[in-house]
């Protein structure tokens, strides 16, 4: 069995949410959705986890969650920080935010040597998603992969959101198009786009799968990100933006692998009783145990 990281972007603060959502419970003991989302990659053969937080919510993280976690998996930090640039770069000084899941990432270098996955520290992907991309990895293929959920699976009732839509030929993905607030209403959905959806389209909900030379093409792609749009105040380095490079200079190839799971999360605050409910059933079916860790 291959070494896999699992790596958790966990340094938003949440703004439609009010709050650090990632350290909110949603289980009957306490679990967060990121309790769940380790004990998942647990399960599926995962041998480390690395959370990217900012510097100031890596003690509330390790009393919260991480500590919990000592027994059964390494843990390790990145910190993600605005003014951690390549040489020859500065933030602006009325920037509020750090610069992306792409600087996110790139920030965890130099403490991952083997395949990863990179997940939203807000969203529960169910197990199935994660022996995926772990029977991908340890099956023998060394490429890049990533998770595609139907649309309809992972809509919210409590507001538009938005999501990465993925065309797909010869099962690799093609590209994907951001779409903006797409909000579902008597069984009809809408969006900011002229596209009209049904809710059968695959989406991406950022569970990629990737090996160590990502960083090589982060490290070089965010300087050129720098170089157009390091004067201004809310750009982001993309994690979708690069993969969608890498495959158009055909650098990359990424295999999409399908997942029939339904994906939720806490966009609203709204959504966390719903969160709560899913668990629960899960709990109940038998999936997870009531209490996740000791």
């Amino acid at each position: 069995m291959s070494d896999l990281t699992l790596l958790v972007m966990a340094a938003g603060m949440g703004s439609r949410y009010g709050g650090l959502k990632q350290l909110d419970p949603v289980g009957p003991n306490g679990e967060t959705i990121i309790d769940y989302s380790v004990h998942d990659a647990i399960r599926a053969g995962f041998n480390k986890v690395v959370f990217i937080v900012r510097d100031e919510f890596k003690s509330d993280f390790e009393n919260q969650i991480t500590n919990k976690y000592n027994n059964s998996i390494a843990v390790e930090f990145s910190i993600q920080d605005i003014d951690d640039l390549p040489k020859g770069y500065s933030s602006p000084s009325a920037r509020e935010k750090p610069w992306g899941t792409g600087q996110a990432v790139l920030s965890a270098m130099d403490i991952i040597n083997e395949p990863f996955i990179v997940i939203n520290g807000d969203d529960f992907y169910g197990s199935k998603s994660f022996k995926l991309i772990a029977d991908y990895y340890n099956n023998g293929s060394a490429g890049f992969c990533m998770v595609a959920f139907l649309l309809k699976n992972t809509l919210s009732d409590h507001g538009g959101v938005s999501r990465g839509v993925c065309e797909i030929e010869n099962g690799y993905l093609s590209t994907i198009v951001e779409t903006h607030e797409i909000i579902k209403s008597n069984n009809t959905l809408s969006s900011s786009s002229d596209r009209l959806l049904n809710g059968e389209e695959l989406v991406s909900m950022n569970m990629w799968g990737f090996t160590p030379e990502l960083f090589i093409y982060l490290k070089e792609g965010f300087n050129n990100f720098l170089e157009q749009h390091g004067e201004e105040l809310k750009s982001e380095y993309l994690i979708p933006s690069v993969v969608n490079e890498l495959i158009n200079s055909k650098q990359e190839t990424v295999h999409v692998l399908h997942s029939d799971a339904s994906w939720f999360g806490v966009t609203y605050k709204e959504d966390k009783p719903f969160v709560k409910s899913q668990i629960l059933k899960l709990i109940e079916s038998g999936a997870y145990p009531s209490k996740l860790f000791n």
